[in-house]
């Protein structure tokens, strides 16, 4: 089955706000074309994250990951994204979805964030 991953994120009426974003969404399509990845937003910007499910799924996605991209666990990932998640579910009732942990509860983005603060220098 294919399978569509959509990076949720706040969103920003600052248009630069979303170019972080979508860098991830640039990396995994430069390890691998053919992987279904669209950007979405809770607010202040497009596209909504059932305007992203629904382009994945016309784009052949038969199941859709959500990945949120917040590092706290707070309102809008404890309670506005399973409610989202719930109304995705229902207008696509024959497709898979998958509410992915936060970034932010990542091991593996813990001890990056970690190793970066703790480097002698910074570098761009």
């Amino acid at each position: 089955m294919t399978t569509g991953i959509v990076l949720f994120a706040h969103g920003s009426r600052d248009s630069l706000w979303r170019l972080p974003i979508e860098a991830v969404a640039a990396r995994m399509l430069k390890r691998d074309p053919k992987a279904l990845v669209r950007c979405a937003y809770l607010e202040l910007c497009a596209p909504t994250l059932q305007e992203a499910a629904s382009d994945l799924i016309a784009a052949g996605a038969r199941n859709v990951r959500v990945l949120p991209l917040f590092l706290g666990v707070g309102k809008h990932a404890r309670e506005d994204l399973p409610l989202l998640m719930a109304q995705i579910r229902a207008a696509h009732p024959a497709n898979g979805f998958e509410l992915l942990p936060t970034v932010g509860e990542n091991n593996a983005l813990i001890e990056l964030m970690a190793d970066i603060a703790l480097a002698p220098h910074v570098t761009t």
